[in-house]
Parts: C-alpha cells; sequence; structure tokens
C-alpha cells in the first residue's frame, strides 16, 4: 500500500509561516507587557500585589484541609538522621540565660505566665519522627521530643487562648517571629520542643525549646521560643513580610 503524500503549495506555506511568526511575537509582546504591568504594581506584604492576592487566595483553600485525620508520616527513629541540618539562625544572637531562661505566655495584656523548663519537661513527653520540608528545597528525617501544645494549652487553662485564629511566637532577642493559625498549633502533632534525637536541643536547632510542626514548611518552626500570644487578627511573621505565603503550609 502507498502512502499518500500531501502536496503543499508555495502559497500555503507561506501563509502558515507568516501565521506562525506573528502569533510568536505577539506571545512574546504579551509576555513582556505582562512582566512590565506586573512589575509596576505596589508591594504588599512584601510581595507585589497580585501574586499577594494569589498566595492569600492558596491561604483560604489550603487551610480547609488542616485536621486531625491528616497526619504527617512518621518513621522509626532509627531512620532520623543523625546529623540533623540548620534551615536558619535568625533570633539566635546571644547567649542563653538556662538557669533563668522561662517561657513567656501571653493569656491577655497584664497576665504573662512565666513557666520554666523543669514545669514544661513535667508534662507527658511525646515524641515524633518526620520528614521535616525545608522551603529552600531540601527535606530530611528529623526525630523530636517534647510536649503537645494540645496538652501544653489544656495544663494552662488557654482554651479561650486558643479558640482565638492565631497564635504568635517570637524568640527573645524579637529577631525572628511566627504567626500561625490555630488549627494548625493544635493538631495532634504540634509540639513545643526541647530534645532533638533524644538529646536536649543544640544551641543551632533552638535551645532550649522550640516549636515543631510537621505539617508547616520550616520557617515556621521556630527555635528559642521566648514568648507565645493570641490573637484573631494575624501576628506579624517573619517571611510574611519579606514577600512569602503566611500559611506556608503542607
Amino acid at each position: 500500500m502507498s502512502l499518500k503524500e500531501e502536496t503543499i503549495s508555495k502559497a500555503t506555506l507561506t501563509r502558515k509561516t507568516v501565521i506562525a511568526f506573528v502569533c510568536f511575537f505577539l506571545f512574546v509582546f504579551a509576555g513582556v507587557f505582562s512582566w512590565k504591568w506586573l512589575h509596576r504594581q505596589p508591594e504588599q506584604a512584601g510581595a507585589l500585589k497580585p501574586l499577594r492576592k494569589v498566595l492569600n487566595f492558596n491561604e483560604k483553600l489550603f487551610s480547609g484541609f488542616v485536621s486531625d485525620q491528616h497526619l504527617t508520616k512518621t518513621f522509626s527513629p532509627a531512620s532520623a538522621a543523625p546529623r540533623v541540618r540548620v534551615n536558619g539562625d535568625a533570633g539566635l544572637s546571644g547567649s542563653v540565660d538556662t538557669a533563668n531562661y522561662k517561657l513567656q505566655v501571653v493569656r491577655k495584656p497584664g497576665d504573662t505566665l512565666s513557666i520554666s523548663m523543669e514545669e514544661i519537661k513535667a508534662l507527658p513527653k511525646t515524641e515524633l519522627v518526620f520528614d521535616f520540608k525545608c522551603i529552600e528545597g531540601w527535606s530530611q528525617v528529623t526525630h523530636w521530643g517534647g510536649v503537645s501544645f494540645r496538652e501544653f494549652a489544656k495544663k494552662y487553662n488557654l482554651d479561650w487562648q486558643v479558640h482565638q485564629k492565631y497564635t504568635g511566637l517570637q524568640t527573645p532577642d524579637n529577631g525572628y517571629y511566627v504567626g500561625i493559625d490555630n488549627k494548625s498549633m493544635l493538631h495532634p502533632q504540634t509540639m513545643l520542643c526541647y530534645e532533638m534525637n533524644g538529646k536536649p536541643l543544640p544551641l543551632n536547632q533552638g535551645f532550649p525549646l522550640r516549636l515543631i510542626i510537621p505539617v508547616k514548611y520550616g520557617i515556621k518552626h521556630l527555635k528559642r521560643i521566648g514568648t507565645i500570644f493570641f490573637s484573631d487578627s494575624k501576628p506579624r511573621d517573619y517571611w510574611y513580610e519579606r514577600g512569602y505565603d503566611y500559611f506556608s503550609g503542607l
């Protein structure tokens, strides 16, 4: 069986070529125009306003997936990395006065709890081995120990506080701060962490106390917690102010 050959006239070939070039230049023009238009837009919270609108839409969409039934995959302690990567050191300036360290929990203006590490360690301990994910593009299976934030809130009668929309956390030097939706803070795997690989946290991992919140990227896992407070409006967030997603969920 012979193949039927289709003959294209010179006029048809010329017309198709012209159309292809016109479409190409239109796409290039549209791309350049859109790029210039985008960069003429005002900034909103560190990001160009149209991009911030997209991030806010994503937050509304994906926040609906946070629930007690959606748990992060866990691993055996033997799977944990012996040498844990550090995802930033903002807020870790200065030394730590271990003897006098107390976690400050602001229940309301003028009502602040000062809680020692001994009191925190007296609460039921929980351990978690999970795949820690960083916005820089790497992940690592890591082993953490501490107290469930949900249990911590129950112990210190923070029911009214956690029924607000957000929790804010900041380092003692105020160099790093995050705001987190309380659906995520009360997730059963969120913890106030004081151990890594069965030993006290190293200084560069947030000694003496840090946040571990597996439903979020690493930028939300604040190291060296100084103060915790609660709000119905979004608390300040270090990376949100620099153009990142406030929700930062997985």
